[in-house]
């Protein structure tokens, strides 16, 4: 099913243009790229924060509200270019173990980040008081936004189709 999706995908119009126009790919790949690399400084300083690493001098909240809309703005441009990848290499990326990979380490960081966001809306000082979970939570964040990076590295090496 998946395969007669990517055949379908890659021979759509806007699938071509993607494939036929060389400059498409590594605009679009620059473009993730970069919002990779604001989606991972936001979080590690985010996380550093929660780990008592650096910003001692500010509290968690005061740190999540300056690097949190940094994270979900970043993440909508993931989203959208990573569809215009997909899109223009449907077979590369959903034919790729990898790739479902990624997305559930995506969903599992994705989750996580929002269940911290709701938690300091409903008492900032949560995550103040509970330094286990709060350090917990950090460490699990950071190795599975590295995670998310290294397969989506990965899936450039993997055979796919």
């Amino acid at each position: 099913m998946i395969p007669a999706f990517c055949d379908w995908l890659s021979n759509t119009p806007v699938s071509m243009v993607i494939q036929n126009l060389f400059w498409v790919i590594p605009t679009v790949q620059t473009v993730h790229i970069l919002a990779i690399a604001t989606v991972m400084a936001s979080v590690v300083m985010l996380d550093f924060r929660l780990l008592g690493v650096t910003g001692r001098s500010q509290s968690i909240p005061e740190v999540a509200h300056r690097f949190l809309p940094w994270v979900w703005g970043a993440v909508a441009v993931l989203l959208a270019s990573g569809s215009l990848l997909i899109i223009g290499e449907p077979g590369r990326e959903l034919l790729s173990e990898v790739f479902w990979a990624k997305m559930t380490l995506l969903a599992c960081a994705l989750t996580l980040t929002g269940i911290f966001q709701y938690a300091l809306r409903n008492g900032g000082s949560f995550w103040e008081r509970r330094r286990i979970v709060t350090r917990v939570a950090a460490v699990v964040s950071l190795l599975l936004w590295c995670s998310i990076l290294a397969a989506g590295r990965w899936i450039a090496y993997m055979a796919h189709g």
